[in-house]
């Protein structure tokens, strides 16, 4: 029988569909990195700007690396052996008491703000009140040991820092599940699955793999635009702005609060971004700490995929109000006033 062009095999290039990977795309940056840094030497040793920006980034982002490693292990390890199942059980039945061990609970169970959305959603679907899990939601990436550790080393000279950050982020968890509590309603919410859920099918191993890559990628892709920003603010910025912000302590907290939910940088690295912003006071360094973890750009899309969009609407403006006036208060009793 002859054989039809379409009776023949087909000769495959490739032995499966070719996927190009997240891990890949960032091999290939890296390679990239190394092929262009002869290049990158040459401007340097050309420019003194560019010296100058490339050892504030460089500076920021090796700092920052280790602790947001430390810190996406520890999310991974959380999405493989901790279930949410464990938390619900032992909230009271009580919603004062629920919200109160919800946010202490973040010290104990720390994880990543792209983790803490899902994991508050599965509270919730598990029947726990929602004021405590969005409690647990605002608490557990600000106040874990990680982020505080990480804090007091990027503020070495400021041991109050660590304090400040602690208690201004702790309040707001609380305040703000207290508010919901009383203002909240059922209908806000939207009854459908988590996005971006780190509990996969699968081995353990295979669920902290693939939680921890995630964290690491997504992470790390904000800090490098968190180093960046704070490169452009130390050398863009005319020094006669920072006198502004400096003389107007108003106009530099909220300048701070915008750039932590514009920024949207992971909570284990936002503290040495906040500490190359050497030219502002502390205080508005702080709220730029506490805001931050809370509220940002990437937070608000994943608790609109996660609750609906009802419930983002309300919840970011009422959880950045409750920040900046935690973050300010705090900085004012921990760290004598508006330095």
């Amino acid at each position: 029988m002859d054989a039809t062009p379409a009776a023949l095999p087909q000769r495959r290039w490739w032995p499966g569909r070719f996927r190009i990977t997240s891990v890949q795309v960032l091999v290939g940056i890296l390679l990239l990195g190394l092929a262009c840094a002869p290049l990158l030497t040459r401007l340097g040793a050309a420019s003194t700007k560019f010296q100058a920006a490339t050892t504030i980034f460089v500076s920021v982002f090796v700092q920052a690396m280790p602790f947001l490693v430390l810190g996406v292990l520890v999310s991974g390890a959380i999405a493989a052996f901790v279930s949410p199942a464990l938390l619900q059980r032992v909230l009271p039945d009580n919603t004062t008491g629920a919200i109160c061990v919800a946010g202490v609970a973040g010290m104990a169970i720390p994880g990543c703000e792209c983790g803490a959305v899902p994991a508050s959603r599965r509270l919730i679907d598990q029947g726990a009140a929602s004021a405590a899990a969005l409690t647990f939601m605002l608490a557990a990436p600000a106040i874990n040991p990680v982020v505080l550790v990480a804090t007091a080393v990027a503020f070495a000279g400021e041991p109050a820092m660590v304090a400040a950050r602690f208690t201004g982020s702790l309040a707001t968890a609380l305040i703000t599940g207290a508010i919901w509590a009383r203002i909240g309603r059922p209908g806000w919410l939207t009854p459908r699955p988590a996005r971006h859920d780190h509990d996969t099918h699968g081995t353990k191993w295979h669920v902290f793999t693939e939680a921890a890559r995630h964290d690491l990628l997504q992470a790390g892709s904000f800090l490098v635009l968190g180093a960046a920003a704070a490169t452009a603010l130390r050398l863009l910025v005319p020094p006669s702005v920072y006198d502004t912000l400096t003389g107007s302590i108003v106009a530099a907290i909220l300048v701070c609060a915008a750039l932590a939910v514009i920024l949207a940088l992971c909570s284990e690295a936002d503290a040495f971004v906040a500490a190359s912003m050497s030219a502002l006071p502390l205080l508005p360094r702080l709220v730029f700490l506490v805001v931050g973890p809370a509220v940002d750009v990437k937070l608000f899309a994943m608790q609109a995929g996660s609750f609906g969009r009802p419930f983002a609407l309300r919840f970011a403006p009422l959880t950045l109000l409750v920040a900046v006036g935690c973050g300010t208060l705090a900085g004012l009793i921990f760290l004598g006033g508006v330095r």
